[in-house]
């Protein structure tokens, strides 16, 4: 019998991923996915696990969905995702409102495992374990377990398990997954597990699929894109899987996201400007300028290095759109290394930034430094650098007024899209005035105005 499902996604364009797969499954098994949760049976919230915040958003999103259970229609609501798959056990017994909380380890049968719990059944939530044990050490030798785990995630006559949860010109097409870095402060290889890159061919055949389904620009996401293709052998497969990407006739942009800037080689720096259809944007995990902040966080760099990065891109793109995100409040952080981080961020001239503070995090190197920053002290100073930031992301929107921009266009009612240096719904966008302009088209604009981040275009 054919029950309802709405899937509920937060966090980033990974998990947006996941999202579509899960619905890819379901439909192939029968479920009718539903848009509205007061309509579906089950209401499947995706969760982020990343930071306190996300965390609470996740949280909220459950209860909200579980209070939905006495309009006659919902019956269940099922934790996934990040936090889910971090917390298990712990996260059922905080959160009883939750009928089920379920782990990766889960989505391979996500539909049985409904069905038994709309059935009434009950769900042992599993105990959270460090993934990166499940997999070889070496990168190379996760090629087998690779070839398995992309089996069961194909269906019948090789069609792959993923489904449209929306009509964006633009969508996310995973490269990879996991990570290998031991940054102090991120948890995500401890839930994600050690890096494992997809097969070219699965990412090409995806990318088809997705071209097909009305997608014109791609948006490569991974958790560290700049390792993609080590344990295939072949540390540089990014700079040849780019012209085959681009030769999809319909794609018309194709964006990568979260580069390691120790891990930008000049091979890829320079597939990335000259291959076409790339977007010149770098989404640069910088996390902090100061030279002795960053070895604490277990990560490499410093204000010069990164800098030195900076005006390679421009000099080989001025147009290129630069972003980052940066962590306040790190453990050990003296007055002298935030001034560092200020200054760098002023001379960087970033098109986005984010700031966020520096909380504790289960399972992390971080948790048990010593030299921890008081709550008031990083809060002002992230209130502080925020201002700095958000001001000097202004001043280089204006600096592009007179350029030229190519905008995919994502909302026709208030003709707003993004130009190839803005990212999807964490940048700025671009507007058009008294234009008609339908969602998918890529009108070519001239920036006349800024306000913020954000431009507004005139059609050339």
């Amino acid at each position: 019998m054919s029950r309802t499902v709405a899937v509920v996604t937060l966090g980033c364009a990974r998990n947006e991923v996941d999202s579509e797969e899960l619905a890819g499954r379901l439909a192939a098994d029968g479920w009718t996915l539903v848009d509205d949760v007061q309509s579906a049976e089950v209401a499947l919230v995706n969760t982020c696990g990343f930071i306190e915040s996300a965390k609470k958003d996740s949280i909220d999103a459950l209860l909200e969905a579980n209070s939905l259970k006495g309009n006659g229609v919902t019956r269940s609501v099922v934790a996934v995702g990040c936090m889910a798959e971090r917390y298990g056990e712990e996260l059922a017994h905080a959160l009883p409102e939750a009928d089920a909380i379920l782990g990766f380890d889960d989505y391979r049968d996500i539909s049985a495992r409904l069905r038994s719990i709309v059935a009434g059944e009950k769900h042992i939530p599993h105990i959270p374990r460090d993934r990166r044990a499940l997999l070889p050490i070496t990168p190379i030798e996760r090629i087998a377990v690779k070839e398995a785990e992309f089996a069961s995630s194909v269906g019948a006559g090789g069609s792959l398990f993923r489904k449209r949860l929306g009509t964006a010109p633009w969508a996310p097409l995973k490269i990879a997954s996991g990570c290998d870095r031991r940054c102090s402060f991120c948890a995500i290889p401890y839930f994600r597990g050690s890096f494992v890159s997809r097969r070219p061919t699965e990412i090409i055949e995806e990318a088809r699929w997705l071209a097909a389904e009305g997608v014109s620009e791609l948006f490569l996401v991974s958790e560290n894109t700049t390792s993609y293709g080590k344990d295939l052998g072949d540390l540089r497969l990014m700079e040849r899987i780019l012209p085959e990407l681009a030769h999809i006739e319909s794609v018309q942009r194709i964006r990568l996201s979260y580069l390691q800037p120790a891990e930008m080689r000049p091979s890829l720096l320079q597939a990335m400007i000259s291959t076409s259809k790339v977007a010149p944007y770098f989404d640069l995990s910088f996390q902090h300028a100061s030279g002795s902040v960053l070895r604490r966080m277990r990560r490499f760099g410093d204000s010069e290095k990164f800098l030195h990065l900076i005006a390679q891109i421009r000099a080989l793109a001025p147009e290129a759109g630069i972003r980052s995100n940066f962590i306040v409040g790190f453990p050990g952080e003296t007055e002298e290394d935030y001034q560092e981080l200020v200054n760098f961020i002023t001379r960087a001239k970033l098109d986005a930034v984010g700031i966020f503070g520096y909380s504790d995090e289960d399972s992390t190197e971080a948790l048990n430094l010593g030299g921890k920053i008081d709550a008031d002290l990083i809060r002002k100073r992230v209130e502080t650098l925020s201002t700095v930031a958000d001001d000097l992301i202004s001043e280089r929107a204006r600096q592009r007024v007179g350029e030229e921009v190519l905008v995919l266009i994502e909302d026709s009612e208030f003709q707003e899209g993004r130009a190839a240096h803005q990212g999807p719904e964490v940048d700025g966008t671009t507007s058009f005035i008294g234009t008609n302009f339908a969602v998918g088209e890529y009108v070519l604009g001239r920036a006349i105005d800024s306000l913020g981040a954000d431009l507004i275009a005139e059609s050339v």
